[in-house]
């Protein structure tokens, strides 16, 4: 199949690259030239803007930063929709606001042109080695169709409903993570103020009931586990900013629906004021860092 994919960053440079290894064409395009370079070395073929790209796919992929890109290369003069031919199925992966997914998808739809918000989970580790989740929102039948597809860059590919409800999920999954991570943080910092092991402490909370992915697979306090950001000085991983970004999602549709979603908020703050410090690049578990004593280090009293 010949796959249109637009947008080559952290993301979605491996999601495209793992459809190259499935034995898929590609014509891709970025705004970054060093990114359409390095698929171009692999074999894919490098169109010079979302329009072209999407003209000669029989199916389009867009991983993108966020809601006015995805709007601006979807419905822009220059953007997919100007290029696509009808019939054409569209999948964007980017994480967006549910409001702008439906509105996109509605234009798509206008045109001619099925379209599926398929955000994802697992971060860049899992766009490396294929075994992404997929949050899809689309008709059932553009589901089945486009599962296949979806299968060589993902490992678990869930219909969450109609469009724009991949990206409800995203950003409930994603408040969460927020929230708990602060929780796991203050638990570890708070225990090891008052004497006990990170590791024995650990090791309690995830054979109790606080146990949760943040303390047992991503814990935050240094030493406690290996091959994860809080060893490596927190690198890589998710971002702080990218974070903050997903928790101003949740918040801002909360308010479209009045619901009320008191503990994110206060997560979205704490978030801000880390990433006001100069830690936006730090993986998101970082915020430990701002929730210790000031003698250990930490950014508030």
């Amino acid at each position: 199949m010949k796959i249109a994919f637009i947008g080559l960053g952290n993301m979605g440079g491996p999601m495209a690259r793992n459809l190259l290894k499935a034995g898929h064409s590609l014509v891709v395009f970025d705004v970054v030239q060093r990114n359409v370079d390095a698929l171009a070395a692999l074999g894919a073929a490098a169109a010079t803007s979302a329009k072209a790209a999407a003209g000669q796919g029989e199916v389009v992929i867009t991983m993108l930063p966020s809601s006015p890109h995805v709007k601006s290369v979807y419905l822009g003069a220059d953007g997919v929709l100007a290029g696509v031919s009808g019939g054409i199925p569209l999948i964007d992966s980017s994480t967006i606001d549910p409001h702008t997914a439906r509105e996109v998808a509605a234009a798509a739809h206008a045109h001619g042109n099925p379209m599926a918000d398929a955000p994802v989970s697992g971060g860049t580790g899992g766009a490396e080695g294929g075994t992404l989740t997929f949050m899809v929102g689309a008709e059932p039948a553009l589901f089945e169709r486009i599962r296949p597809l979806l299968a060589h860059m993902g490992k678990n590919i869930v219909h969450c409903g109609d469009a724009g409800t991949g990206q409800v999920a995203k950003i409930c999954n994603n408040m969460l993570l927020g929230i708990s991570m602060i929780g796991v943080a203050e638990a570890m910092n708070l225990g090891v103020a008052l004497g006990i092991d990170a590791k024995v402490l650990a090791g309690i909370i995830n054979t109790s009931s606080g146990r949760c992915w943040s303390s047992d697979t991503y814990n935050p306090y240094p030493g406690v586990m290996d091959n994860v950001p809080a060893a490596r000085g927190y690198t890589g991983g998710f971002g702080t900013d990218l974070m903050l970004k997903d928790l101003g999602l949740a918040t801002d549709a909360a308010k479209q629906v009045r619901q009320t979603v008191a503990m994110g908020a206060m997560a979205q703050q704490l978030y801000q004021l880390w990433s006001s410090q100069g830690a936006g690049a730090q993986d998101f578990s970082a915020i430990i860092n701002l929730l210790k004593k000031p003698s250990a280090g930490g950014g508030v009293p």
